[in-house]
């Protein structure tokens, strides 16, 4: 029987890792592989900021999962992960509704061989009162969609009306780097929605506030990022508060820790991660306290060889560190570049599969237009230290790199070409 692996999540790591199989095993019938994902398209989640605040059109940057799995030979299925049955190697997939409540497709199982969990994560509001019903998060295209029509609705609601209150304020909790290249990117857009005619609110009258717990933005990067991107945001004119934890979050405003109370009528929080919840109870694979499947270093859970996991919702063991690998991008693509051999290994019926070892590369930060701060590490250079134009293009090739994964090299540059030409067609920020 031809080897069946089914891999759940189609964000950046599982798409890669479904593309690399179908082109290798999948193309010369020595594998049968599945994608599993609860929407039909797949757009790069670093990129959910610049949908949140207009500059990128969703619906021209996503990739469908159908067309995708044609074309390098894997198998697409709809549907969410609800079960495991780890005996009889099943997962258990929960019906589809459509918008009307309508069943669209039914529950069913599938059947694997070896099964590669890679569902992500999602904003954890450590239980912060008032935070689930008054936030918006930007874990998904369409949550990042609500948030930029809601931005929207602002702006046509002042344009139509005299009004004397013609302010937006808008307060972010959590200075990693979403908040802080979401920061940037709504500088940026109420720069372009007041040049495209809704003058009545000026870019000066869009208050926007980064809240961050710690003592600094950025902290899971060096200081000598954090330190000009801070002073970048002040001169953007954005109020930056560290040392401020939230405690509660009304309808109207974020109350901090020490009783400081912050008037918000957008309020996005992008502070901290958890893997999904329905990985803590999974037929007894082993979770941490943030719901992350543990695995060892060969990407194997600990209490099943037949199923991986990696990416945000996999907690890897580092070899000179206490802290597992980090839930970035690079660390999902290295991840997916593994498992692309492990699996080939597993499949020729190899039981000594490779171990995973983190690179970091460096770390990038774009602040829209206006500039781009990180370094680069690499063995050759050791730690270079970029600002300005040069990090701005460092940053969009990261990107690039992730379709030339998909795409290979000739269709990415067919893209970069129509996304070129497009530039003189369309405006330069979303309008509806």
């Amino acid at each position: 029987m031809t080897h069946r692996i089914v891999i759940v999540g189609g964000g950046a790591g599982g798409l890669e890792l479904a593309t690399r199989l179908g082109k290798t095993l999948g193309k010369r019938g020595k594998a049968n592989i599945t994608l599993v994902d609860a929407n039909l398209t797949h757009i790069w989640k670093p990129l959910l900021h610049e949908v949140a605040a207009g500059s990128l059109n969703s619906s021209e940057d996503e990739l469908n999962y159908v067309a995708q799995a044609k074309w390098n030979h894997f198998n697409f299925q709809l549907g969410k992960m609800s079960g495991l049955d780890r005996v009889g190697k099943q997962i258990q997939l929960a019906a589809t509704y459509d918008e009307h409540s309508v069943e669209l497709v039914p529950a069913r199982v599938l059947n694997y061989d070896s099964l590669v969990i890679a569902v992500g994560s999602t904003t954890n509001d450590f239980g912060t009162r008032g935070a689930a019903e008054h936030c918006l998060f930007l874990d998904t295209r369409a949550q990042a969609e609500r948030f930029h029509q809601q931005l929207l609705n602002h702006y046509l609601r002042a344009h139509a009306t005299e009004t004397d209150d013609n302010r937006i304020a808008v307060a972010i909790v959590g200075a990693g780097a979403t908040g802080v290249e979401l920061s940037a990117e709504l500088h940026n857009a109420a720069h372009e929605l007041a040049a495209y005619g809704f003058g009545r609110i000026k870019p000066e009258n869009m208050h926007i506030t980064l809240i961050e717990a710690g003592p600094r933005v950025l902290p899971a990067l060096p200081e000598r990022i954090g330190g000009p991107v801070h002073k970048t945001l002040e001169k953007l004119g954005v109020t930056v508060l560290t040392g401020s934890a939230v405690s509660e979050v009304t309808a109207d405003a974020l109350i901090t820790a020490d009783g400081a109370v912050i008037p918000a009528s957008l309020k996005v929080w992008a502070a901290g991660i958890r893997a999904p919840n329905f990985l803590k109870d999974l037929d007894g694979l082993e979770t941490n306290r943030i719901n992350q499947l543990v695995v060892k270093s060969t990407l194997q859970t600990t209490r099943d060889d037949a199923i991986f996991a990696f990416g945000d919702c996999a907690a890897c063991p580092q070899a000179d560190s206490d802290r597992p690998v980090p839930p970035r991008a690079q660390a999902a693509h290295q991840q997916a570049s593994l498992l692309a051999k492990a699996l080939k290994l597993r499949v020729e019926g190899t039981s000594t599969l490779p171990e995973f070892k983190y690179k970091d590369y460096g770390s990038l930060i774009s602040l829209s237009r206006f500039s781009a701060v990180g370094n680069l590490m690499g063995n050759l250079t050791g730690s270079v230290m970029l600002e300005g134009w040069l990090a701005r293009m460092f940053y969009v090739s990261l990107y690039r790199m992730h379709q030339m994964a998909l795409f290979g090299m000739f269709r990415t540059a067919m893209l970069m070409l129509g996304s070129r030409i497009g530039r003189g067609t369309e405006p330069r920020l979303k309008l509806h």
